[in-house]
């Protein structure tokens, strides 16, 4: 496998949760006012989910959190230990050491905040058939704060990294970290990576959204993520590559680097959106009974991408790597693998 260089390119931040995952009928769905493939934060009247999965569900115990996942998976690819290094904030308590142990073990290089009077987040992951909805209790994650990277060893790493990656989800939790992040990688003329990550950013995080967009180089999205957003801006929402030749228009502080958008659309060809192209990337159709669950498989995507972007690899291979990284996290429960990575460039 190529390998890079060095160790600390890949910089993410995001909500370190630990997943609890157990496969519930439509009707459980139904009594937490939830919806097939939604992606929420917990209000009061979701907080029984936990215990209950935990309880009566056999509910499974996984490593989560959308860019902890996507680093991970990087990490499994690529093979070589602390490329990436992640920030987020955990409590301190069994769950915190959970999530330590499975990033570890992938060879992610974890330098998480930690507040002991919260407990480390968790994420339901509800799997109905092929769909899983998420609902997310950020609690310790929510609790990040900007001094975590001002700390001289984690400013050294942020400042060191070749490449940064920070989810939509992060901005209901610490916009000045992102922004300071956003510049850095701004005024190093590195990349900045962004995911829409899901609907409810675009409709109730607009405002610094759209304050950081100016310095994304690369945004991600589903086409329900896309479509919230092209529904916040008023564009017409109905074309996925209209909305994608939109965003990458839209403003840019780097004119040397236009923007590229990339946009998943399930088992639909992925998107490669470009200033004056789009191209299509046809994914490989699964059978039904090879789909344990799609939870993690947006985030399994992105971690395939970076894995070979960090290589300095042309955008059609992270692409294709992406899509391989999806598919195979599919056939296993949660944003996990299995065995050595296949995939051949």
């Amino acid at each position: 496998r190529s390998r890079p260089r060095r160790e600390g390119i890949l910089v993410g931040c995001g909500n370190p949760l630990l997943d609890i995952s157990a496969i519930v009928s439509k009707e459980f769905l139904d009594r937490y006012n939830m919806k097939k493939d939604d992606a929420i934060l917990a209000e009061e009247r979701h907080m029984p989910i936990y215990a209950e999965l935990v309880e009566g569900y056999n509910a499974e115990f996984l490593a989560g959190g959308s860019v902890q996942n996507s680093l991970r998976i990087a990490q499994w690819i690529l093979g070589q230990p602390n490329v990436a290094v992640f920030f987020g904030c955990v409590g301190k308590d069994r769950y915190a050491e959970i999530l330590k142990e499975k990033a570890r073990s992938a060879g992610l290089d974890v330098h998480y905040q930690v507040k002991s009077d919260v407990p480390t987040g968790t994420c339901a992951v509800l799997i109905t058939g092929t769909h899983r909805s998420l609902c997310a209790n950020l609690a310790a994650a929510n609790c990040f704060t900007i001094d975590h990277l001002e700390e001289p060893g984690n400013k050294a790493l942020v400042d060191n990294a070749k490449y940064y990656y920070i989810s939509g989800y992060f901005l209901t939790v610490n916009p000045p970290s992102i922004m300071q992040v956003a510049k850095t990688a701004h005024a190093k003329n590195r990349p900045f990576l962004m995911n829409l990550s899901a609907p409810f950013i675009s409709q109730y995080y607009m405002a610094p959204l759209l304050a950081v967009l100016p310095y994304v180089d690369i945004i991600f999205g589903n086409e329900t993520e896309a479509q919230a957003f092209a529904e916040g801006q008023n564009w017409p929402s109905g074309d996925l590559r209209e909305i994608g030749k939109r965003l990458v228009a839209f403003d840019k502080l780097n004119p040397c680097r236009p923007r590229i958008a990339i946009l998943t659309q399930g088992c639909d060809p992925v998107l490669l959106i470009q200033q004056d192209s789009v191209q299509e990337f046809p994914v490989t159709k699964l059978a039904e009974h090879e789909i344990v669950d799609t939870n993690g498989a947006g985030d399994a995507f992105v971690g395939g991408f970076l894995s070979q972007f960090v290589l300095g690899k042309a955008l059609d291979v992270c692409i294709r790597c992406g899509n391989y990284a999806a598919g195979h996290i599919i056939k296993n429960p949660g944003c996990t693998y299995s065995g050595e990575p296949q995939f051949v460039e």
